[in-house]
């Protein structure tokens, strides 16, 4: 088998490609000939052991991807040989097949093709978890989603409309924001001449949003804690900005908000029948057509290093897959 393997902490650029022997089939695993991976922000941290798991290396990157699947271990039942589906593997998904459980694959919509399934459950699954079980969101709140131009603040935008939100989309330039418009945002923020803060009072009569979707962290956390509703919710998804930042803790008693953790990868071990339950809604809202993941970049595998640098500097739009057949 093909593969991109880290062997050694580093940038995208040390990154190389071999060919490696495929691992057998264990009891209740199954083998899936990948056709694309998705590229997310995790997949630039651990490769420069920054990410909660640390692989033994060498290890592949690619915390998703999508094929069909080509051999069945011992004791797998309600799966086939030549089912699409899509993985959630966490690593090892930047390569031409992968040896996983069979709990870690979900079937694909008839509809949906390779690429669009590699880049689906990861930024979806994050931000429906979030919007969902973290924030409990209510029809008619006001959602502001932060980086609303990425992967999971697209996700965060078009979720919000399909229950019921007003969604405020914030990002770093005009053109990302006409996106934005394009997946449902009824009203937008360029943080690079506009203050946040100032914007979300005048767009809300001055009450502030009801939930706060941040996957960027750094300034735009410090701009939007002090735009939150009475009893408002901010929501920590990342730190794309690269700053982590601090929380002044009066803001949380003056507010009478909540700022709510979100980790959708232990969410999906810790309570898997919830789990599904999220992912058969969010099956069955694409199949209705209410989600357009969008892949705005396909990258062959020998290229990248070029997909995560763009990942590192934010040039990509919604979602990018590296193609791995």
């Amino acid at each position: 088998m093909k593969a991109v393997l880290c062997k050694e902490y580093g940038p995208p650029e040390s990154l190389v490609i071999e060919e490696i022997a495929s691992k057998p089939v264990g009891k209740g695993e199954v083998r899936v000939a990948l056709h694309a991976a998705g590229v997310n922000f995790p997949d630039v941290l651990i490769i420069q052991g920054k990410y909660q798991f640390k692989p033994q290396m060498p290890f592949s990157p690619g915390g998703e991807a999508a094929g069909q699947i080509s051999e069945l271990g011992e004791g797998v039942t309600g799966y086939a040989i030549g089912d699409r589906v899509i993985v959630m593997c966490g690593w090892g998904g930047f390569a031409d097949e992968i040896v996983i459980g069979a709990d870690r694959v979900v079937k694909m919509p008839d509809s949906m093709d390779y690429a669009t399934g590699a880049a689906f459950l990861m930024t979806y699954g994050t931000s429906h978890h979030a919007l969902k079980q973290r924030a409990n969101i209510k029809p008619g709140e006001t959602l502001l989603v932060l980086g609303a131009a990425g992967g999971v603040g697209l996700a965060a935008v078009e979720l919000g409309k399909v229950m019921g939100a007003r969604v405020i989309a914030a990002a770093s330039t005009d053109e990302k924001l006409a996106l934005c418009r394009k997946f449902g945002a009824d009203e937008v923020i360029n943080y690079s001449h506009e203050k946040i803060r100032d914007r979300v009072k005048e767009l809300t009569g001055g009450q502030g949003a009801d939930v706060i979707y941040d996957a960027v962290g750094g300034d735009a956390f410090d701009e939007a804690i002090r735009c939150i509703n009475w009893e408002g919710r901010l929501l920590v998804v990342g730190f794309a900005s690269g700053r982590i930042p601090q929380l002044p803790v009066n803001l949380a008693l003056l507010k009478g908000c909540q700022v709510v953790g979100v980790f959708w990868g232990d969410f999906t071990r810790r309570d898997p029948e919830l789990h599904r339950q999220n992912l058969d809604e969010m099956m069955r809202w694409f199949d209705e057509g209410k989600l357009h993941p969008h892949v705005s970049a396909e990258y062959a595998m020998e290229d990248v290093a070029s997909a995560l640098n763009d990942m590192m500097q934010r040039k990509v739009q919604g979602k990018a897959v590296v193609k791995t057949r």
